[in-house]
């Protein structure tokens, strides 16, 4: 009896609102809890807890004591929370049930085995608490899959991140990567490594990509929290007045869609050819490559709002060549039309839908700069001056402006 009495008890506190969702990772409906901790958690995040010696218990199929009942009675995921939770930075990146498990493992034992946020003075500081941070990483050859040692320079103070082809810093970095337009995300599968790790950034006009990767789960982790650190700290600079709430989805973020498709020129008689596209529904840009683990970019689509010409919809293009794929996805901008073949119906919807989030989203004084500038490197595709491109920016600049401006006087 006192069994079946548990579980009902044990089954509504799981039901509070407080309790509803793991205790870490965010996932409805947690099965599961740690009797030691005394919070509710979900099937990936309980194996976690079960490695770290947590003492976890299924709620519906384990027997449960009356004193491990009153516990979880007595603390529960918001108690648990105020203290294990109590200094995290506004940085770091709290992991969601979706995300790989690398970062759920590391902010489980960050919580609750290294209690980095309870409140207590670490000596020495954290690694991604001092704002400068330096180590090897190992990261992939811009024209092969070799992956080779090299050292990485994070520096908070100079928004830099620099990395040398050799460990011998006299001979000079090999790149040195402004913080500003950097985005770092988590790819295991897509570069074959758990813990591989996908830092893009500007290049004059070109997206580049390095992947690299770390033996150490937690290190690797580090330097994801350190960058993060870094890019919270240079959007404080440039945006002063903005809120933690504003500012933190703009650390860094993950792709909305990533994924092959056919691609053909822009007379739309040309061959299809297989490209990898990837979606940064943040900057409005549909990019794509000849190869998923391609270091640059092939070229940018700026997708900005129906009011402002651009569209997005399934097709069956006419006289097609070279395509293997039939399901078809047509982009429309000011500019020229964009037409794409996926390989299944299901492909086709996902990329209607992620283009369509971003079409729906209006966009900032930020946005028609960026569509700016894209526009100018079409035009400088299709060849013209310099001073033809720049009247051009200008040109279509102003007229962005204009129509933003008037748009928010009229609200």
């Amino acid at each position: 009896m006192s069994n079946e009495r548990n579980k009902k008890i044990l089954l509504e506190l799981v039901k509070l609102p407080e309790n509803s969702r793991c205790a870490d990772c965010g996932a409805p409906e947690p099965d599961w809890a740690s009797y030691k901790l005394g919070v509710f958690v979900c099937l990936n995040c309980s194996g976690i807890h079960r490695s770290l010696s947590s003492r976890v218990k299924s709620i519906r199929l384990d027997f449960w004591e009356d004193e491990l009942v009153e516990f979880m009675k007595s603390t529960g995921n918001v108690n648990a929370r105020a203290v294990y939770e109590k200094t995290v930075p506004p940085y770091y990146y709290r992991p969601r049930e979706t995300d790989c498990s690398v970062l759920r493992e590391q902010w489980i034992r960050a919580k609750y085995q290294r209690k980095e946020f309870t409140g207590e003075t670490k000596y020495p500081p954290l690694a991604y608490t001092t704002g400068f941070h330096e180590g090897i990483l190992w990261k992939k050859g811009k024209e092969n899959m070799h992956f080779l040692k090299r050292k990485f320079v994070l520096s908070e103070r100079e928004f830099t991140l620099t990395y040398y082809n050799k460990e011998d810093e006299s001979k000079g970095p090999k790149a040195v990567i402004s913080i500003k337009d950097l985005n770092a995300t988590f790819q295991p599968q897509k570069i074959g490594h758990p813990h591989g790790l996908q830092i893009t950034y500007q290049d004059e006009d070109k997206t580049r990509n390095l992947y690299v990767y770390h033996e150490s789960s937690e290190e690797i982790v580090v330097w994801y929290n350190a960058i993060r650190a870094a890019r919270y700290a240079y959007l404080k600079t440039a945006y002063p007045t903005g809120s933690d709430e504003e500012l933190v989805p703009k650390i860094t973020r993950n792709y909305l869609k990533e994924g092959y498709m056919e691609k053909t020129g822009p007379l739309l008689k040309e061959s299809f050819k297989k490209r990898w596209f990837i979606l940064d529904s943040q900057n409005r840009k549909l990019l794509y490559f000849k190869d998923q683990l391609d270091a640059e970019e092939l070229g940018g689509i700026f997708i900005g709002t129906e009011n402002n010409g651009y569209s997005v919809k399934e097709c069956v293009p006419k006289h097609a060549r070279g395509n293997k794929w039939t399901c078809g996805v047509t982009v429309e901008t000011p500019e020229r039309q964009f037409v794409f073949m996926c390989e299944q119906e299901r492909e086709q919807k996902q990329w209607l839908n992620a283009l369509r989030k971003v079409l729906s989203r209006p966009m900032s004084p930020q946005d028609y700069t960026a569509e700016a500038h894209i526009s100018v490197r079409l035009g400088a595709n299709r060849k013209g001056t310099a001073v033809e491109l720049w009247e051009v920016s200008v040109r279509f600049v102003l007229q962005r402006r204009r129509v933003f401006d008037s748009r928010r006087a009229r609200r």
